[in-house]
């Protein structure tokens, strides 16, 4: 049985006694339903991953000793950033998850013309704070000690006409003509920014403003993938062909 991880945003130290924020104490007491003397691991999104032992645990307080330092899994060889157009209803929750186990580096959503209505202020931080759990959840999960960063959402025509401008850039399209397999692997430190859209993809203008800026238009095979899908196929078939999983 694997240890249980968690996530500590303070700074990690040989023998230092830490309390557990609120979420995190209902996780070992509520869900793991762990017992003090309990042997895990503690990461701080930063790569340092520690083994520690939870010391105490109360109603009001669960507090955890930190040990020695261990070797976290290693982060895939390149960068890929998921620039995500925003789907409908909880299938961003789904894209965060997988994409974070396969390796994802960094998720910018991003407002395009077939996404759902915008969100704003009170139910925008709300929304960031329910996706950043996500995001910290399948670091927990999958062995990662870093966390992925997780941009504020853009609007898809300032996202492109601010955004990168080198290196690999690639926007899943169904329509495109040629496939990942034909790709020249990126060179070593070299970074990808993948270009997903939501529903129904990116309208015709979006794509046409993408292939402008300088992404490759790719597609994965002869079926129309789901946006929850698409992703998460692409970073496996990157994995296969440049990454950790040759």
């Amino acid at each position: 049985m694997s240890v249980p991880r968690l996530y500590l945003s303070t700074q990690l130290e040989d023998g230092v006694v830490l309390a557990l924020g609120e979420q995190a104490a209902h996780h070992v007491t509520h869900v793991l339903r762990l017992r003090a003397g309990a042997a895990i691991r503690v990461f701080d999104g930063r790569g340092s991953e520690h083994e520690a032992t939870l010391l105490e645990i109360r109603r009001s307080q669960v507090t955890v000793e930190v040990g020695r330092a261990v070797v976290g899994i290693a982060e895939p060889p390149f960068a890929v950033t998921l620039a995500q157009g925003i789907p409908r209803g909880d299938r961003m929750d789904l894209i965060l998850q997988k994409t974070v186990e396969l390796g994802v580096t960094a998720v910018q959503p991003l407002w395009t013309a077939r996404s759902n209505a915008r969100v704003r202020n009170e139910r925008l931080e709300k929304r960031m704070r329910h996706w950043q759990g996500v995001v910290i959840s399948a670091c927990e999960q999958c062995g990662r000690a870093t966390l992925p960063v997780l941009a504020a959402p853009a609007e898809y025509r300032s996202w492109l006409n601010d955004g990168p401008r080198h290196g690999c850039r690639l926007l899943l399209d169904p329509e495109a003509r040629q496939t990942p397999g034909v790709l020249r692997q990126p060179d070593a430190g070299d970074s990808i920014v993948l270009l997903a859209g939501p529903e129904g993809g990116l309208d015709a203008e979006e794509t046409k403003l993408a292939v402008s800026a300088g992404f490759t238009a790719v597609r994965l095979g002869p079926r129309i993938l789901r946006t929850e899908t698409a992703a998460m196929a692409m970073l496996a078939g990157m994995q296969v062909l440049w990454g950790d999983m040759r």
